[in-house]
């Protein structure tokens, strides 16, 4: 029994991955360590599940962010230590604002071993609860299957507020070597709970003209908006997406549906005269930072806030309920019809560059955007073909690369675009190694200002008209240029830099016809 544990057969490591793989779990992004090593050597054996190698942290919590988004199942991370961990906590706290499935492995030194306080030992729970809804160590490698088995339930449930869906799972090294049962059956995933009818029959009653249903989550689904838009259209209301939602499905075919705006005071002029919020799976509107004089809840005084329901409630069926008191169906809203503009000459700035990818953008694609410019694609993509759209979430930036990425290994044979600006991408460029290992078919436009542009917006918003010389240090990224086309040559990726709307064009077509991974320098 032990030589098959030091194998990898019998022990608690197989037994682990067996149960996960059983719950469905068949991807793991991982950066191990000698703490992992038999999980490692456990994934030789259990072939349900595809270990893809990342080369930092961040990258493999990314990727099972990307995954899950898209999926709407768990991927897992494979993370060493505590360190490890905190190398991979950016991309989960985006990933924890998203709600997304996640499950994170984490290898900890064995239990015997912990007095010591060896170099590596830290509080591994202390670091993983400020983004996980489930935090457990495992206590054995007979219950450690158990364990797993409970975890893949955890991260599978939808949980209230920004609690999130991510578990995290420490395992001393010595629960993975010891002997084992084997794999556990799957524990059942509790449906979502349905909106009261109460709830229903308060918003069917306080719904009137100028209402605004404010969308996110399971809401902005293809038929959560379809519902959303014939419930507004009935009481003369409107439709909304909160600022940063997770996923949003967009093109043709689908109602027009706006998105909050980012700085408050527009939020405030959006809102104003608004008499009524009705939250469809979203939180009501707060300033993402504090400003002086600005208040930070930023709805009206005047209007009103009501709830049909909440994130981790069904929310497509209450709309559907809600539609149903009205009198509605989907497809009675006018959907809006394709539109692609026209490639833009001259130089590029982030309309140009929204526009020239809103022409050329083929169906079904995902786009996954860390940036400002990236996000003034939305509006002339959202029309121009049916695609998936990932924010940044959690205003963590160095998200868009990894998100793509595991974007790509959930839906295969979807092209996957990653908009960047030059500062984010720089956080997290490894995932271009991981895109080509993989071969996925990921198209980096890197937006390249060679600036932190957003920080020259924010210093100015202090009534600051001139940046001076010490302040301009930290928002400038040349002195020396970062050379994007020679970084993603040393990733395995192809790469082109082009600074006009037809340049561009012609570049998109070449990477989508190519297939593999490809980055665009695009110079603002």
């Amino acid at each position: 029994m032990a030589g098959e544990a030091e194998q990898g057969r019998g022990n608690g490591a197989a037994a682990l991955l067996g149960t996960l793989a059983e719950a469905g779990v068949d991807h793991v992004f991982a950066n191990p360590g000698t703490s992992e090593m038999h999980l490692v050597q456990a994934l030789e054996g259990e072939t349900r599940m595809r270990p893809v190698l990342t080369l930092f942290e961040g990258v493999a919590s990314g990727a099972a962010d990307g995954f899950g988004r898209m999926a709407r199942r768990p991927a897992a991370t494979l993370l060493h230590l505590g360190a490890g961990l905190g190398h991979a906590t950016a991309n989960l706290h985006n990933a924890r604002r998203a709600g997304t499935p996640l499950l994170n492995l984490v290898g900890d030194h064995a239990r015997h071993h912990r007095p010591f306080d060896a170099p590596l030992d830290s509080d591994i729970e202390g670091i993983a609860r400020p983004f996980s809804a489930w935090v457990r160590t495992a206590r054995s490698a007979h219950g450690l299957a158990q364990d797993g088995a409970d975890a893949v339930a955890a991260a599978s449930t939808a949980h209230p507020g920004s609690l999130g869906s991510i578990a995290t799972l420490a395992i001393p090294v010595d629960c993975a070597w010891g002997g084992a049962p084997g794999p556990r059956a799957p524990r059942p995933v509790p449906a979502r709970p349905k909106v009261p009818e109460a709830a229903v029959a308060a918003a069917r009653r306080a719904l009137k003209a100028g209402a605004l249903l404010l969308l996110d989550g399971e809401a902005l689904t293809a038929e959560g908006q379809r519902w959303a838009a014939v419930i507004a259209a009935a009481v003369g209301g409107s439709v909304s997406a909160t600022t940063f939602p997770a996923r949003v499905e967009q093109g043709p075919g689908l109602p027009t549906l706006a998105r909050l705006p980012y700085f408050p005071e527009d939020v405030q002029r959006v809102l104003a005269g608004v008499p009524l919020i009705l939250r469809v799976g979203a939180d009501a509107p707060v300033s993402f930072f504090a400003y002086e004089g600005v208040p930070s809840d930023l709805v009206p005084p005047e209007t009103e806030v009501l709830t049909l329901a909440e994130r981790h409630e069904d929310v497509l069926d209450a709309l559907a309920r809600l539609g149903e008191a009205l009198g509605v169906k989907p497809g009675a809203a006018q959907a809006q019809g394709q539109r692609r503009p026209d490639v833009p000459s001259g130089a590029l700035g982030a309309r140009q560059v929204g526009a020239t990818l809103a022409a050329m953008l083929p169906d079904e694609a995902i786009i996954t955007v860390d940036s400002g410019g990236g996000g003034a694609a939305a509006l002339p993509c959202a029309a121009a073909a049916p695609h998936s759209w990932l924010n940044l979430t959690g205003g963590s930036i160095g998200m868009g690369g990894p998100l793509a990425t595991g974007a790509a290994l959930a839906c295969p044979g979807r092209p996957v675009f990653a908009l960047l600006g030059d500062g984010g991408a720089l956080y997290s460029l490894q995932a271009l190694w991981t895109q080509a290992r993989e071969s996925l078919p990921v198209i980096t436009l890197i937006y390249n200002n060679r600036r932190y542009n957003i920080l020259d917006h924010e210093y100015r918003r202090l009534g600051i008209n001139e940046v001076g010389p010490r302040a301009e240090s930290l928002f400038d990224l040349s002195r020396p240029d970062v050379d994007f086309l020679a970084l993603a040559k040393g990733f395995g990726v192809p790469a082109v830099r082009v600074s006009e709307g037809p340049a561009l064009a012609e570049a998109i077509g070449r990477a989508l016809a190519a297939g593999g991974p490809q980055l665009l320098e695009v110079m603002l």
